[in-house]
């Protein structure tokens, strides 16, 4: 097939995680044979805050893990229409201007042979639905959202039978234990501080906790305010700033634990929507303490690949024990390992993909990758 995705970018995943998903399935698409190009608009706010903060070196990581990948900015007056002439699938991603998607749409109206799908991951379906609903999606023939609780706010604005859950995965060509173990000690937490989405939640099962246990931590992200480092500060955490995501498996190599901090929207709202960083760590083959959050959608086996806690009191105990219990880091990692290489890798989401595609057209969905290519 034929592919475009419009994104809001490839090359910087700073505070867009939504770029570690794609250039998963991209790879991934590309690998089986799929012609595929990637439109992202010209100087989009995570490149250029990437290129401010660290200058073209930042976009090296990326460069050097996914040299398959590539991009092209569309400039004023892009024919939208000409990009997606000749295609079989075309993909757009919410994290785009009102005016490309309602143009996609329209493109496919006037006799797009395409299908055209658009690609939610994010909570501002609910936090923020005028957002979503100034989107023209009359065009479309279905939408991917990646959990079941996003699909269904979706059902309920006419999409039933169109909207498709679609979740992210780890990309373990790049996501995998290291080849050699070496020396771990601490935690880390790799995560950007957001929009006062979960500021309290992160000193209640992270910080306070850590310290409890005796854990040195370690935290890279970006968006931190001076108010957000003075409390890092207080609490002896050591802040390492941007990490570009390609480079994140030798970070997890380091540690001998991590920890899943949920936002809010993602525990009271829609629930069972966990963080791509999740499937990473596990892919990583690091120990994974949670804040609570449902599992509604049974993706993972709490308890056995990762460890909940209810409180913070819970999170230091688990933490102390993840720290000092070698039997129980090596039970955690096999499990969690084992969990994301039979459901959740982004060769599985190609496998779902085409298989959407191919019911939306009416046609038995493409054979899948053998089970060793995974």
């Amino acid at each position: 097939m034929r592919i475009v995705y419009f994104t809001h970018s490839l090359a910087s995943c700073w505070n867009h995680g939504n770029a570690h998903f794609l250039r998963g399935v991209l790879r991934d698409l590309i690998a089986r044979g799929h012609d595929v190009q990637v439109l992202e608009p010209e100087g989009a706010w995570s490149l250029q805050n990437l290129l401010a903060d660290h200058g073209e070196s930042g976009l090296d990581a990326y460069r050097s893990a996914y040299p398959e990948l590539s991009s092209q900015g569309m400039p004023k007056g892009f024919d939208v229409e000409a990009a997606c002439d000749g295609a079989d699938l075309v993909i757009v991603h919410e994290w785009n201007d009102p005016a490309l998607v309602a143009a996609v749409g329209e493109a496919r109206k006037r006799g797009g042979r395409f299908t055209l799908l658009f690609h939610d991951t994010h909570h501002r379906a609910v936090s923020d639905p005028e957002a979503i609903n100034a989107f023209d999606l009359s065009g479309y023939d279905g939408v991917l959202a990646f959990g079941e609780t996003l699909a269904a706010v979706y059902r309920r604005w006419g999409w039933e039978g169109r909207v498709f859950v679609w979740h992210e995965a780890a990309d373990i060509r790049l996501f995998h234990p290291p080849a050699e173990e070496g020396q771990r000690e601490g935690a880390v937490w790799i995560g950007n501080w957001g929009d006062g989405e979960r500021t309290e939640e992160l000193e209640r099962f992270l910080f306070a906790p850590a310290k409890a246990a005796g854990l040195p931590l370690e935290i890279y992200g970006v968006r931190y305010p001076a108010d957000a480092l003075a409390t890092l500060k207080r609490y002896g955490i050591a802040y390492r700033g941007w990490l570009p995501n390609a480079r994140a498996p030798e970070i997890f190599a380091r540690h001998r634990v991590t920890v899943h901090v949920p936002r809010r929207f993602y525990v009271e709202m829609l629930p069972g929507i966990p963080t791509i960083r999740v499937f990473e760590a596990l892919a990583c083959s690091i120990p994974l303490v949670s804040a609570p959050w449902s599992d509604a959608e049974g993706l993972f086996r709490p308890g056995r690949d990762f460890l909940f806690a209810r409180d913070g009191e819970e999170m230091a105990h688990h933490l102390r024990a993840v720290d000092r219990d070698e039997g129980l880091r090596a039970e955690l990692v096999r499990n969690g390992l084992e969990t994301i290489r039979a459901r959740h890798t982004c060769a599985h989401r190609v496998d779902e993909l085409l298989s959407i595609v191919g019911s939306l057209r009416g046609n038995e969905k493409e054979p899948v990758l053998e089970e060793s290519a995974r």
